[in-house]
């Protein structure tokens, strides 16, 4: 009984050091993603709240840096470079910081986001990108800090910082028409090399159609490197299940010929063995 008893105590003691009060956050985590044309947007940042403080010029003060938010860093990450004031941010995920001032506000794009706050040694060769935020004045009084991607077009978006009576906004640019006209090309241009070479292996390996998959075979081998091997070595395979012999064997010694330049030992193997098999000379 003293045993169970001992065992008892210890289960309760585990249970009570295991245990986590659930709370509100004074700060709350809070993400937003936003499709802006078709670069990915997305925001990571903690959002203090006024609480009966002075906020600019009080509690963050005029001309230092700050975090933009509580907690860990603030940050945005762009699927595109995107332009900002006339000049390139890449693609990748920055932190973001910013001194805010009476009539604009610094916005600084920081390669390294995984601080705790501002860096405790700053980097200049880290900042991705500094660039201005226009200010104005709300006719109302945000409580909770807020980022906003807003103003949405097909080419821009602003990305606007709210709180207390202020609202610090600068608009970035993504390469939606570029990224169109690309998709647009390539469509009108008809299927790559590689989708006819995926098709044909699809068809040849599921036991589909074999001489559909020998003309898209064809197409690939055509359009392709000559020295590409590995279609010139599903283009013999076909051509030997269709009982063209001769093709085959012209077109396994082009892709042998090709593997051993490559130094692809798997494939020169694969096409000697298959040389051998037909009876090639």
């Amino acid at each position: 009984m003293k045993k169970f008893l001992l065992g008892l105590c210890f289960v309760v003691a585990g249970f009570t050091v295991n245990a986590q009060v659930q709370a509100p956050q004074p700060s709350p985590y809070a993400k937003v993603e936003q499709k802006v044309g078709l670069t990915d947007v997305s925001l990571e940042y903690s959002r203090p709240g006024m609480k009966d403080r002075q906020i600019f010029g009080g509690l963050v003060p005029y001309n230092e840096m700050w975090r933009t938010g509580a907690n860990a860093n603030t940050k945005i990450s762009f699927s595109d470079d995107v332009i900002i004031n006339g000049e390139t941010l890449s693609k990748g995920t920055y932190a973001l910081f910013t001194i805010p001032k009476k009539d604009s506000w610094d916005v600084i794009f920081y390669k390294d986001s995984n601080n705790w706050g501002t860096p405790q040694e700053w980097e200049e060769s880290k900042v991705a990108l500094k660039t201005q935020a226009e200010v104005t004045e709300l006719p109302w009084e945000m409580e909770t800090f807020t980022i906003m991607i807003d103003d949405l077009t097909n080419n821009s978006a602003a990305l606007n910082f709210l709180w207390e009576k202020t609202m610090a906004s600068l608009t970035f640019e993504v390469p939606t028409d570029a990224k169109t006209m690309a998709s647009i090309e390539k469509v009108m241009n008809g299927p790559t090399a590689g989708d006819y070479f995926a098709s044909a292996v699809y068809f040849h390996d599921t036991e589909k159609d074999l001489e559909q998959a020998y003309e898209w075979i064809k197409k690939a081998v055509d359009m392709a490197d000559p020295n590409a091997y590995w279609m010139l070595r599903r283009k013999s395979l076909i051509e030997a299940e269709l009982g063209k012999k001769e093709e085959a064997i012209k077109t396994a010694k082009k892709s042998l010929a090709a593997a051993e330049k490559a130094g692809d030992k798997t494939y020169v193997k694969m096409n000697k063995e298959s040389l051998e098999e037909w009876g090639a000379e």
